[in-house]
């Protein structure tokens, strides 16, 4: 005997319901069952779900969830309708929730089971609800932890409505929902749902007079239940007028409470009869407890978001006028706690003398104090640098600035003996600020930087070599008043741009700044335009891929610790000298490979910065197609600026400049000093400490010699690429 046989014998037919498609296949008694004709088939949901009493069908898809998130069989009773809406038997159904995730994340059902008939047979009676339907107390329990989860996700106002929208009640989910608010003494419409564009005229702007249900909730704080509407055209007949167009034969209205204030009403209106029972006033009661309070988190976090979107806004300064032969592009991307404001800001500041100055700056702190001293600062940097000062000077005012706005912010901030509590500590406490001020000339593109404890300015060159520009420096601002600032001077080539960030865009992610620079190196070297031709927004598109090499999701899967994208703030300054391969000016029809050039001031104060030449010399020559030149170059270097330091009283100058194409490049070092003693060949012996300078040039460079000069001499060596690589990256 077949399967089928023995199921058809006892009442029982199969059916299995693909919600993704739309479709139910129904075996020959699970079609006898639902009224319809005795053979196998397969029809639309629509067509089906007509077949069952409405109660039931929206009280079965509370079951269906809770049966997937326990892993169990979704079982219900379900009342077959006819035509007439009258009931023709009662089926038992059981099937299987099986999960289908979409390709684009979305989560179907499809359903596979049993029906069978049920000795419990109402023929000739018009359906009423019944709690036949499953476990009223475990789908109730169900919608709450589902309801209450989704509703304290919500972060807005329109989240909220669409959650509340989206809820299916156990046994009795509304079609129509309204949620009002209250402006003064009118009743005010917050969100509505199941309604046409424009029905919520006549409810906008009522009186909390009117004899309305709304109106009465808001001023009573008591819910108002409407089973029929004959209740509703007897307890309010002004305004059953307006309600009665919408078709709805039941309505509920609750007060939204909040620390024992009504702040508005929830309406839930019904096509269906629901007589409002104990259990169902009880759910619609917790719902609206829930909706209320979802409502005002969301109020208080648009509200923080508008006051941190105000204050960014008013601190962050739009960029200037266009500037013949240069662009700029910049980004601010606050923190991702409380206020989401924090001490990173930039600034480009017109000056008297016809150039302009990129300022970049980060004060201690991720709070609304940081943020605070942040927009004083830029003011004053913006005040001193308005007024011509040097950027040595501006640094050095600024500096004094901050040391004494935090000095008399503390002395006006001792424990208050009359209220008997004691000031914010972190309010009291000295603050600092890294700062990167850049003067420059769009004529000539000569900058001239000044750095408080801040990250050096990065240079793309026009061939897309990226070096970290070393610079001179002093202490962070606010930490010695009068600290002094040394200038460094440098030329943007046509064609180069200069980065100017703040830690944030480094070291976000669990990075240290070698790691971080690393990353940011990848992506300025990487985003080359193609051919050197002009592409319009490039800058900005370059800025953009910083952030997103920090925020997005490739973030996650490079070096660091998996960590927090938003834990600190971050600023980013992009500054182009237009010309050929920035991708920002004019197309080049024959675009050759520009040269690399690199300068660096070493000062007899500073021998550490040894370290730093040697680490110029290495990016410069990144890709050189021999390693051991490189390492050559990179010890003569170190040999030429040391002799220097050591033999000499001034400081050292390197210039490094690498032409030609790749596999045939000639790379160029000078070192420049203010004596005029020349190097002399030496025969150290095997123990001697010094005297093998002149014997490693000598040895390692194709060329080498000293050039005497007005005051002083330079020294240089040239060395010749050796193969040519693989493949030309700008090819």
């Amino acid at each position: 005997m077949r399967t089928e046989d023995v199921l058809a014998a006892i009442a029982t037919g199969l059916w299995r319901w693909d919600n993704a498609s739309g479709t139910v296949t129904l075996d020959t008694e699970a079609a006898r069952l639902l009224g319809l004709p005795a053979e196998p088939v397969v029809l639309p949901e629509v067509a089906v779900r007509s077949r069952f009493h409405p109660v039931d069908w929206n009280e079965i898809n509370g079951i269906v969830n809770l049966a997937v998130a326990e892993g169990t069989l979704a079982e219900a009773r379900l009342r077959i309708m006819d035509e007439d809406g009258r009931v023709l038997r009662t089926v038992r159904s059981r099937s299987k929730p099986l999960e289908n995730r979409g390709p684009d994340g979305s989560v179907d059902y499809e359903l596979i089971g049993t029906i069978q008939e049920i000795a419990e047979p109402q023929p000739g009676t018009t359906a009423i609800h019944t709690p036949i339907t499953g476990d009223w107390r475990r789908s109730r329990e169900a919608f709450l932890l589902d309801a209450g989860r989704a509703l304290a996700e919500a972060r807005s106002t329109a989240e909220v409505l669409r959650v509340a929208a989206s809820l299916s009640m156990p046994g009795f989910s509304p079609d129509g929902l309204a949620v009002f608010g209250v402006a003064g003494d009118r009743l005010s419409i917050i969100g509505h749902h199941g309604h046409g564009q424009g029905d919520e005229g006549p409810f906008a702007d009522m009186t909390l007079e009117t004899d309305y249900p709304a109106a009465e909730v808001v001023r009573t704080g008591r819910a108002i239940y409407l089973p029929s509407p004959e209740d509703y055209k007897r307890r309010f007949p002004a305004t059953w007028p307006l309600a009665q167009r919408f078709g709805r034969v039941s309505w509920a209205f609750l007060p939204l409470i909040v620390a024992g204030r009504t702040m508005g009403a929830w309406m839930a209106a019904f096509k269906h009869p629901v007589s409002f029972s104990p259990d169902e006033r009880s759910v619609l009661t917790t719902v609206a407890r829930m909706l209320a309070q979802a409502l005002q988190r969301a109020g208080v976090a648009e509200s923080e978001r508008e006051l941190t979107t105000g204050l960014q806004r008013s601190m962050m300064p739009q960029l200037g006028p266009e500037i013949p032969g240069m662009q700029i592009a910049a980004r601010y991307v606050p923190t991702g706690g409380g206020l989401q404001v924090g001490g990173d800001w930039y600034d480009m500041i017109p000056l008297p003398s016809g150039r302009f100055a990129l300022v970049i700056g980060d004060v201690q702190g991720h709070d609304v104090r940081a943020a605070g001293l942040m927009g004083q600062l830029r003011i004053a940097v913006r005040a001193y640098a308005s007024e011509g000062h040097r950027p040595d000077a501006v640094l050095s005012r600024a500096s004094r600035f901050l040391a004494g706005l935090c000095s008399s912010q503390e002395s006006d901030s001792p424990e208050d003996p009359d209220s008997g509590r004691d000031a914010d500590p972190d309010f009291q406490s000295p603050r600092f600020a890294t700062c990167l001020y850049v003067e420059c000339d769009p004529r000539t593109g000569l900058l001239e930087v000044a750095r408080a404890g801040h990250p050096d300015p990065a240079i793309r060159m026009t061939d897309g070599t990226v070096l970290m520009r070393p610079t001179a420096g002093g202490l962070p601002l606010g930490i010695v008043p009068d600290t002094d600032y040394p200038t460094t001077r440098f030329t943007l080539e046509p064609g180069e741009t200069m980065m100017l960030c703040t830690d944030g865009l480094i070291e976000t992610g669990g990075h240290d700044l070698d790691t971080g620079w690393a990353r940011l190196r990848a992506i300025l070297e990487a985003e080359t335009p193609a051919d050197g031709g002009h592409l319009d927004g490039h800058l900005e598109r370059l800025a953009d891929l910083l952030v997103q090499a920090v925020h997005g999701p490739s973030s996650h899967h490079t070096t660091g610790p998996l960590a927090d994208r938003r834990e600190d703030d971050i600023a980013v300054v992009l500054l182009c000298r237009e010309g050929g391969g920035c991708g920002c000016g004019s197309p080049q029809l024959h675009p050759g490979r520009p040269a690399r050039r690199t300068i660096l001031t070493v000062a007899q104060a500073e021998p550490e910065r040894i370290a730093g030449a040697r680490r110029q010399i290495r990016e410069l020559l990144h890709d050189w197609a021999d390693p051991e030149q490189v390492d050559s170059a990179v010890l003569m270097v170190s040999e030429m600026v040391t002799n220097v330091l050591v033999h000499t009283d001034g400081d050292a100058l390197l210039v490094a400049e690498a032409v030609g194409e790749l596999g045939g490049r000639r790379l160029r070092v000078e070192v420049a000093d203010s004596s005029d003693e020349l190097p002399h060949k030496r025969h150290p012996g095997e123990m001697a400490s010094s005297g093998r300078g002149v014997l490693l040039m000598e040895m390692l460079a194709d060329a080498w010699g000293v050039d005497p000069r007005g005051e002083g001499k330079s020294i240089w060596f040239e060395v010749h690429e050796q193969s040519k690589p693989d493949s030309d990256p700008l090819d």
